[in-house]
């Protein structure tokens, strides 16, 4: 039989230093947490227990690194409470504008007894479906002995959907500073260069004016991807050592991380020159993107806009090459945490726009290998929508007369 360490806290107050200086006022914490409260309220929830980078960064500040450790923020009726693992000493305690409470690691599970200690058991507990795995729903069963357990992602979703504006001001610096790294690209391409060198100056430039912008900022996560060639045909797809030659088509991809916050700048190049075939698959492109920014407008839906996207492309016996929906919400997130998923431009999304959302234009068409024009195509621009139409915040210029380079 395994006895505990009565000797030795399951948890602990590390409150070390002073508080850091957030991203935004705990004024704007607070009216998050009001929302959150009164989603929870609205479904009799008693206790939340966050557990996403995303939702818990956006509702306290804290931004956490796992490491293949559990965090969570957890929000009670009079609570408002992150859990963090030892190894991270004061730092969450710092970088939170709520109380903190460190758990340890001499026994396992000691997370759990942290966030009872904080929720309570018996209690309406509201979770992440989308974030909570199967094994950590069983423990929050086991230490929290739930009446019930409610799914509040969506909830949390619909209210970061909606921005403020202190974020919609930190997403234009985004996309300013998306724009130097753009410049930088340009600047770093030549024929014989290698996709991972060009990148790195992208992203080395990118860094220095998020530190020169926000000198109070924790700085990670901002990062390229350059591609050419063959390897322009995903969006996702990563760096490699592939040396760029003349007549290559190019894809900029430059993503400035500002505390969580994200994002993008995405660009179709070509190194040195441009044939026929891909100018005129260029230029199809390009007017998809203007296009679809014209629609984009408090009182569509975005369903409607993708409906309105495919017909144009459908007109120009171009559809078959889109290869995903033509844009996303931005705020908390990156490429591998967070998602809002229910702002995105595409068939199966009915979210009506709203002044105060955030989205891209981004339509990507992918033309195969030894087809005439082969490669991926995409522009990419943020929007802010406005009372009456949309502002776009991002200012490095698309198409082939700016972005034939090398």
């Amino acid at each position: 039989m395994t006895t505990r360490d009565t000797s030795r806290p399951e948890f602990y107050r590390f409150h070390n230093g002073d508080k850091a200086v957030l991203p935004f006022a705990t004024a704007e914490y607070e009216t998050r947490i009001a929302g959150l409260r009164a989603s929870m309220e609205e479904r009799g929830v008693t206790a939340a227990v966050l557990t996403s980078m995303h939702n818990i960064a956006y509702y306290s500040g804290f931004l956490y690194c796992s490491f293949g450790r559990p965090y969570g923020l957890v929000v009670t009726e009079t609570e408002t409470v992150t859990i963090s693992a030892g190894i991270d000493a004061g730092q969450p305690w710092r970088r939170c504008f709520c109380d903190n409470l460190t758990y340890t690691d001499w026994q396992r599970d000691n997370f759990w007894r942290a966030v009872a200690h904080v929720a309570g058991t018996g209690g309406v507990v509201g979770c992440e479906g989308d974030h909570l795995t199967l094994a950590q729903r069983d423990l929050l069963e086991d230490f929290l002995s739930p009446a019930a357990v409610l799914d509040i992602a969506p909830a949390t979703m619909r209210q970061r959907m909606m921005k403020s504006p202190a974020e919609i001001a930190l997403i234009r610096e985004g996309a300013r500073v998306a724009d130097v790294g753009g410049y930088a690209i340009r600047n770093a391409v030549q024929i014989g260069a290698r996709e991972i060198d060009v990148a790195m100056a992208g992203r080395d430039a990118m860094e220095a004016e998020i530190a020169r912008a926000f000198p109070d900022a924790e700085y990670r996560d901002t990062w390229v991807w350059f591609q050419s060639g063959l390897n322009t045909d995903g969006a996702h797809n990563p760096v490699t050592g592939r040396v760029v030659a003349r007549g290559d088509i190019l894809s900029l991809n430059t993503f400035p991380m500002i505390s969580g916050y994200y994002t993008a700048l995405e660009r179709t190049m070509f190194a040195g020159d441009v044939d026929e075939a891909s100018l005129k698959i260029w230029q199809a492109n390009v007017a998809t993107h203007e296009y679809g920014m014209s629609l984009l407008k408090p009182g569509v839906s975005c369903a409607e806009v993708t409906q309105a996207i495919n017909r144009f492309l459908a007109d120009r016996d171009l559809l078959q090459y889109r290869t995903f929906g033509y844009g996303h919400s931005f705020g908390v997130l990156s490429h591998y945490y967070g998602r809002e998923a229910g702002l995105e431009l595409r068939e199966d999304i009915d979210t009506v726009l709203q002044p105060g959302m955030v989205i891209s234009m981004e339509p990507m068409l992918t033309i195969p290998a030894g087809q005439p024009g082969a490669g991926g195509y995409r522009e990419h621009d943020i929007l802010v929508i406005t009372g009456d139409g949309a502002e776009n915040i991002t200012g490095y210029p698309y198409g082939p007369a700016f972005n034939v380079v090398g």
